[in-house]
């Protein structure tokens, strides 16, 4: 599938619907998955990560969206990295290092090969951590990390409220 170019040469073929306004803190809880309409881009080392039109994404409660994209949109090399973690939601997570060019991100990525029922769709997808990359985009708007070093979502401008990962948030 072709993804059209961050540099507006396609925006007029292919316009892209604007991020909405949305609070975190009415996020649900057990977390949401839905589909992504907007492109979303990563980069690292100067060479495009990834790029895709069909990514999901996981909405919970004072968190920001994690985003997920499906493998075959991957153009980085993932290697296998040590350690796992559990998410009482999804299931077991595996990790990866991301290696793009000549530079190698260690832990920045990781997918749920079996997830939870309800979260089936995340078989095989891909979240990176934003903090491990040069760049994420979703659509139009330039992503920031979800605060701290545990929690991997996105931060986009469109959004509201507290979001959790901040010294003395962690647990709450």
């Amino acid at each position: 599938m072709r993804c059209a170019s961050f540099d507006g040469s396609d925006q007029e073929k292919n316009p892209m619907p604007p991020l909405p306004r949305e609070n975190v803190q009415s996020y649900p809880r057990p977390p949401a998955l839905e589909a992504v309409p907007q492109r979303v881009l990563i980069r690292l080392g100067g060479v495009i990560v990834a790029q895709t039109t069909r990514a999901l994404r996981v909405l919970e409660t004072h968190h920001a969206p994690t985003y997920y994209l499906p493998p075959e949109d991957v153009q980085a090399t993932l290697r296998p990295a040590a350690g796992s973690s559990f998410c009482e939601w999804k299931g077991a997570a595996r990790y990866f290092d991301v290696v793009a060019g000549d530079t190698t991100a260690l832990r920045a990525a990781w997918a749920y090969a079996t997830p939870t029922a309800r979260f089936l769709p995340l078989a095989g997808y891909i979240a990176f951590y934003a903090a491990q990359m040069d760049e994420a985009w979703v659509g139009d708007l330039r992503v920031t990390p979800q605060p701290g070093d545990f929690y991997g979502g996105w931060v986009t401008p469109n959004l509201d409220g507290q979001i959790k990962g901040a010294p003395g948030t962690r647990h709450w």
